[in-house]
């Protein structure tokens, strides 16, 4: 088993390790969607860091925007918990994806891979089908790949990347939740995953705040519609968390190198500490958690 947790960084907010990178971070740039295994510290998603106790043993898994960041996160912690994982991603995230997948199968659980562009309708319900057949069946769905890119004047966003933002962010997880929902029986778990801007936009992310406040909507409304089918649905919404999203055009360079600084922990979060929210939405743990949302920022709240 991969899950050997000897060299653990010791994950306290309230103690300073020299092993939780802190800003400010060197100045990179990548083209989008960006690569974390060429980022400078490398994120931590949990590769020797989470340890699995069996809380998902037996169920079956589909994220978006499995290959690295928050959904690389999720994936290794859903394996390591006992679920088998399929995992969407851009054909360009390859090489990210494929640690991921390397990882998921280490557990000893089986790993599928799907990429695509969830912009595209016909692929959205393509990827479910690919997955549920895969897997035999699908009782977790992540939507969880999004996209950033930031714009200091309206008048420079384009249509076209507007566009891109909506169909990235809202319109893949109504297409992908719809494809999905034949195959969701009582129990299933719904998580969407929005974003401290939903409640705080910044000016630079117009068009990317206004999605994450959707997600929010999306999973207090479709949770009213399902709670009679017995399919939960939650919404998890991070703060600045050190993902390849921030380094391929989601902020400036410059404050990229300065992410999560300001926060009262002082520090950007490691994907990995996300894992275990997304594994209790996921979890029989969380049969009474239905159309909410959580919340890690590192201090300064919602």
């Amino acid at each position: 088993m991969s899950s050997d947790t000897t060299d653990q960084p010791f994950r306290s907010g309230a103690i300073e390790d020299p092993r939780l990178p802190r800003p400010d971070f060197p100045k990179q740039e990548q083209p989008a969607p960006g690569l974390a295994s060429r980022m400078d510290p490398l994120p931590d998603h949990g590769e020797t860091s989470y340890r699995g106790t069996g809380r998902l043993s037996g169920k079956r898994a589909l994220i978006t925007g499995g290959d690295s960041g928050i959904g690389a996160a999720a994936a290794i912690a859903f394996a390591r918990e006992g679920a088998d994982v399929a995992i969407n991603y851009l054909p360009e995230e390859q090489e990210d994806a494929d640690k991921v997948i390397a990882l998921i199968e280490a557990e000893g659980r089986k790993a599928i891979a799907i990429p695509g562009d969830l912009r595209d309708e016909a692929f959205c319900k393509s990827l479910v089908s690919q997955a549920a057949e895969g897997l035999g069946g699908l009782d977790v769905l992540v939507n969880n790949a999004g996209r950033q890119q930031f714009c200091e004047k309206l008048e420079d966003l384009t249509t076209e990347d507007f566009d891109a933002t909506m169909k990235t962010n809202v319109y893949a997880p109504f297409w992908v939740t719809r494809a999905a929902l034949p195959h969701l029986k009582p129990g299933a778990s719904i998580i969407i995953t929005s974003s401290v801007q939903a409640f705080s936009p910044s000016d630079i992310l117009f068009d990317y705040a206004q999605t994450k406040a959707a997600n929010v909507a999306f999973a207090q409304s479709l949770a009213k519609q399902l709670a009679p089918r017995g399919i939960r649905v939650n919404a998890v919404c991070p703060g600045p968390f050190w993902t390849a999203l921030q380094i391929s055009g989601g902020q400036p360079t410059e404050k990229a190198a300065e992410h999560g600084k300001k926060q009262p922990l002082g520090r950007p979060g490691q994907p990995v500490e996300l894992a275990p929210i997304y594994v209790l939405l996921a979890s029989d743990e969380a049969s009474y958690i239905t159309g909410e949302y959580f919340g890690s920022v590192g201090g300064a709240g919602l």
